[in-house]
C-alpha cells in the first residue's frame, strides 16, 4: 500500500520509510502498548511506566494515525475520551515487533518474561493468532 502522505522522504529506501513512519523513541512503543498491554486511551498510555511527555504523546499518537497505524473512536459512553486501535497496517508490524523483543532479548538485559520469549520463538504462529484474536475482540 501506498503512503497517503505527501511529504517527500529521504530516499526510497524501504528501510528509510519504515523509519521515517517509526523510528522515532516512542512510536513502537505504543504501539507495543496497544498490541500487548491493551492500553486504548491517552490516558492508559501515559500511565504505561514509559514517562512519555504529554505533548509528546499527543504527537505521536497524530502522527501514527495519520500515516495509518492507528485508529481512533470516540468512547460512546463518555465523548470526550477517545480509544486508539491498531489497524491492519498496525498489526502487521507484530512480526517485527516480535523480531525486535527477540533480537534485544538476546543481546541485552530485558525483563521480559521467558515463558513469553518461549512462546514468541516456539510459538510463533499461536501467539501472533492470540495477539489477533485480541485485538479483533477490542473492536
Amino acid at each position: 500500500m501506498r503512503r497517503k502522505n505527501s511529504r517527500p522522504r529521504r530516499s526510497e529506501c524501504p528501510l528509510n520509510a519504515a523509519l521515517e513512519m517509526v523510528g522515532d523513541r516512542w512510536s513502537l512503543l505504543i504501539v507495543r502498548d496497544l498490541m500487548l498491554g491493551g492500553q486504548r486511551t491517552y490516558k492508559a498510555f501515559l500511565a504505561g511506566g514509559e514517562r512519555i511527555a504529554t505533548n509528546v504523546l499527543a504527537d505521536r499518537l497524530a502522527k501514527l494515525e495519520e500515516i495509518g497505524i492507528l485508529g481512533s473512536v470516540r468512547d460512546p459512553s463518555d465523548r470526550r475520551r477517545i480509544h486508539y486501535k491498531l489497524t491492519a497496517k498496525g498489526i502487521d508490524l507484530a512480526p517485527v515487533l516480535i523480531e525486535l523483543v527477540l533480537w534485544a532479548s538476546r543481546h541485552e538485559r530485558t525483563a521480559a518474561p521467558k515463558e513469553l520469549l518461549d512462546e514468541m520463538v516456539h510459538h510463533r504462529r499461536r501467539f501472533l493468532t492470540r495477539l489477533k484474536r485480541q485485538w479483533s475482540a477490542m473492536e
